[in-house]
């Protein structure tokens, strides 16, 4: 089926949860993230995305951005996948993500994006 909607976990112990999709398969919810490698504090933050109809395809892609609650930085995050199902029925996201942080000039956004 590949529904979005529900409580995702990924291998680095993040979060998501999704609300059910409306009628133009949009989503929105909240990801409460692992621990972070630089010690800041991450809080939970919104998402919202869409998916692709699971009546036109049978693995769907999504795409969802989060605006990250920090306390130091302003950051956000574009995630792109798409959603597979296995022989037993195992619903699994593959996804690429893209982090943005802002920049204090234009001569340091060279270094801004992950």
């Amino acid at each position: 089926q590949c529904l979005l909607s529900g409580s995702w976990q990924s291998d680095t112990s993040c979060r998501m949860v999704v609300s059910t999709l409306d009628k133009d398969n949009r989503f929105s919810g909240f990801y409460l993230p692992g621990p972070a490698a630089d010690g800041s504090e991450l809080l939970t933050s919104s998402l919202e995305g869409s998916q692709q109809d699971t009546g036109l395809v049978p693995h769907p892609t999504f795409s969802f951005i989060i605006n990250w609650r920090l306390r130091e930085t302003a950051q956000t995050t574009v995630f792109l996948g798409q959603c597979y199902v296995d022989s037993s029925g195992e619903e699994t996201l593959h996804a690429l993500w893209l982090l943005r942080e802002a920049a204090d000039s234009p001569a340091e956004a060279w270094k801004a994006t992950r």
